[in-house]
């Protein structure tokens, strides 16, 4: 998924979203290798007329004053929780991972485990065989996102995990392949070593689709890198059919950042997506028949500007993104959500007539993401409304089910031991 999230001065209660949404990296799998972001407002090209500044400097007031309101609350709330004596910590059970218990209201889930302690953890995602997960990970000391691997037999506290990408440059998206002999992931450690400069911010929060980023494969103890998918443009934010057949992933090849597949082998690739905008975030349905993904397409002539004037330097405004699915050729695409918010992440799930996706279309200051899961409607129909799955009030994304539909895996920021932290969390599913 691109790079981390602004995080509130002194409280740990806006934790950063998208980083990675891979993290813009582009999770960019899911964020661009970015988590979720929050409403942060995107610079004004264009030139006002007197009485169009007059309406922009009231809206800045009101949006000032809510603000002040809502960082007053929040204040309020970590006063509260440093009031609070500490809870004891519960004692391990012999699972996997520590149990942690359901929030109010999050009835889709039980027998929570968490799985990570510390660290920027982000997109885990299950082996074919369902007994392991990958996932991205800034911990450490380090500066960026590196890919790591945990056995899910292990019986401990605290799972031991073992990174599996090179040490060097940004990395994210990562999968396994079908026979779990090897891994897949996207990583810009031909081009350096380091982390690569962060995104421009000069035009609000954006996320960099770095070009250096191509897609290799890799053994799961880390060695025999070999590259997939490279060459000028951006290539990350990779996943494998359900089927094993084919891996759906984004890339700026042709310019604009669109949806393709390829095989296994990286051979014939194809191009799926043509509107002008990001498309990214691409998963399989269960059968291999159809694709769901995030995308940002500009509307009107005044936005169309402001992307290409970004898009020249691999940037892309993430604070709108709406879910499309189409067939898995490409054919009858078409937009299941029309709220205006950072809807992403989205997994079928196993009944193939679900998707599960994080957003903050309930969020009052766009800072707060959930997990929901909605119905996906006949074609020609509208969507109803989500249903609303996780209740913490910093953000819960990037949710995988497993093929029988009986777990969640899931990432989120609810009980930190310290700020910034975003970890991974286990749970059984209840319909």
């Amino acid at each position: 998924m691109p790079s981390r999230t602004p995080r509130r001065a002194h409280h740990g209660l806006y934790q950063p979203a998208l980083a990675l949404l891979c993290g813009l990296v582009l999770g960019a799998c899911q964020a661009p290798a970015g988590r979720p972001t929050p409403n942060i407002k995107v610079k004004d090209w264009g030139k006002a007329d007197e009485k169009k500044a007059d309406k922009k400097a009231d809206e800045k007031k009101a949006d000032k004053s809510a603000d002040e309101k809502a960082d007053k609350k929040a204040d309020k709330t970590a006063d509260k929780a440093q009031a609070e004596p500490a809870k004891p910590k519960p004692a391990h059970d012999g699972g996997l991972g520590m149990p942690v218990e359901p929030l109010p209201g999050e009835t889709h889930l039980k027998n929570i485990r968490q799985l990570s302690f510390g660290g920027e953890n982000a997109e885990a995602y299950f082996s074919f065989d369902e007994q392991r997960l990958i996932f991205q990970s800034t911990r450490d000391g380090g500066e960026c996102d590196q890919i790591y691997a945990m056995d899910l037999d292990q019986k401990v506290a605290e799972p031991a995990i073992t990174r599996v990408s090179s040490g060097k440059g940004r990395t994210t998206c990562a999968y396994w392949m079908p026979d779990g002999a090897r891994v897949l992931y996207a990583s810009t450690h031909a081009a350096a070593d380091d982390c690569l400069p962060p995104p421009d911010r000069s035009h609000g929060y954006v996320w960099k689709l770095y070009p250096e980023f191509d897609i290799y494969t890799a053994a799961p103890d880390g060695g025999d890198i070999k590259p997939l998918a490279a060459g000028p443009g951006y290539d990350a934010e990779a996943t494998i059919s359900p089927k094993g057949d084919k891996i759906v992933f984004t890339s700026t090849r042709d310019g604009d950042p669109e949806i393709y597949t390829m095989n296994l082998d990286g051979s014939d690739v194809k191009r799926l997506t043509k509107t002008r905008g990001y498309d990214g975030g691409p998963f399989f349905s269960p059968d291999g028949a159809q694709i769901i993904y995030r995308a940002n397409h500009p509307e009107g002539e005044d936005e169309r500007k402001k992307y290409e004037a970004i898009q020249r330097d691999n940037l892309v405004f993430p604070t709108r993104l709406e879910l499309f699915i189409m067939d898995a050729d490409g054919q009858n695409q078409r937009q299941l959500t029309s709220n205006g918010k950072a809807n992403f992440a989205p997994y079928f799930h196993p009944d193939g007539k679900r998707v599960i996706f994080s957003s903050n279309v309930n969020a009052a200051r766009g800072r707060n993401f959930d997990i929901y899961i909605l119905d996906i409607p006949a074609p020609g129909a509208a969507a109803g409304e989500p249903v609303q799955v996780t209740r913490n009030e910093t953000f819960d994304g990037f949710p995988m089910f497993t093929r029988d539909g009986k777990r969640l895996v899931f990432a989120s920021n609810r009980g930190n031991a310290k700020q910034g932290d975003t970890n991974i969390f286990l749970a059984d599913w209840v319909d």
